[in-house]
């Protein structure tokens, strides 16, 4: 099997956008929300791996940063695009950093979605890092009741949020699910990021990032992305009276109440 990193197009105006969906979705989540940026835009919908349509030719080993650029540099080259915007939803926002690091002059502005990678969380660190934690992951595939039972627990000592456990319980529900949890989580472990050098390239091509966080998302929440928006020169925040899973509907919701907010 061949690595294929799939995308659909929308649209035909005359800004790009590369568009970058979360965990458990697929390009055509971005649907609702492209409708409500009108029709001046071209929007590049993206399947992250283990999602939709896109492949690895070794899918159980782990996605190196660097191989993540080239795949994205080659799509930039085929497509001859040399001007863009980058829009992410949570753990899209790795490919969306990804590209960044990479094609910094060639960015126009960023639209962050309660984005994964610009915090450090305790749970996944310690969910995919060390090896023995990489195996009571991989064995909850076939068996989750212990890994079920270790967060009721969590959330009856108040060590996580009940919110979060329940987010964690609707993951879990089905194999398939599991199994995209353990191969995302594993697979995208080596996608990380120097906040301070992401900070930089930013500022120094003053580059304009608008974050949509949602007030009560307590997977990306808003108190742990503050430190580094904080450094950012050309930051706008937008805090949605929501959780996590529907933020993607808030925020087309949001931009079709507030049009000039929506255009690139």
């Amino acid at each position: 099997m061949k690595t294929h990193l799939h995308y659909q197009r929308y649209g035909s105006g005359p800004r790009v956008i590369l568009a970058f969906h979360g965990y458990g979705q697929g390009e055509s989540y971005w649907r609702s929300l492209i409708d409500a940026l009108g029709s001046g835009v071209t929007v590049y919908a993206f399947d992250l791996f283990y999602h939709g349509r896109s492949r690895l030719a070794r899918p159980d080993a782990p996605l190196r940063k660097k191989r993540l650029g080239e795949l994205l540099h080659d799509f930039l080259q085929e497509q001859q695009l040399t001007r863009f915007g980058l829009l992410a939803f949570s753990m899209g926002a790795k490919f969306a950093l990804t590209v960044l690091e990479n094609h910094p002059q060639q960015v126009e502005k960023i639209w962050l979605i309660a984005p994964d990678g610009l915090q450090r969380q305790f749970w996944y660190s310690l969910a995919t890092s060390p090896a023995i934690m990489r195996g009571v992951l991989g064995r909850a595939v076939l068996r989750p009741q212990r890994l079920l039972g270790l967060l009721d627990t969590l959330a009856q000592r108040r060590l996580v949020s009940s919110g979060l456990v329940r987010f964690a319980q609707w993951q879990l529900d089905s194999r398939e699910k599991r199994l995209r949890v353990y191969r995302s989580w594993t697979g995208f472990r080596h996608l990380t990021f120097d906040l301070a050098h992401l900070r930089r390239l930013l500022n120094t091509h003053q580059i304009p990032v608008t974050f949509f966080l949602g007030q009560h998302d307590q997977v990306i929440p808003y108190a742990g992305l503050q430190p580094f928006i904080n450094g950012l020169e050309h930051a706008h925040t937008v805090v949605l009276n929501a959780g996590h899973g529907g933020l993607l509907y808030d925020v087309a919701s949001w931009l079709r109440r507030h049009p000039a907010e929506a255009s690139w």
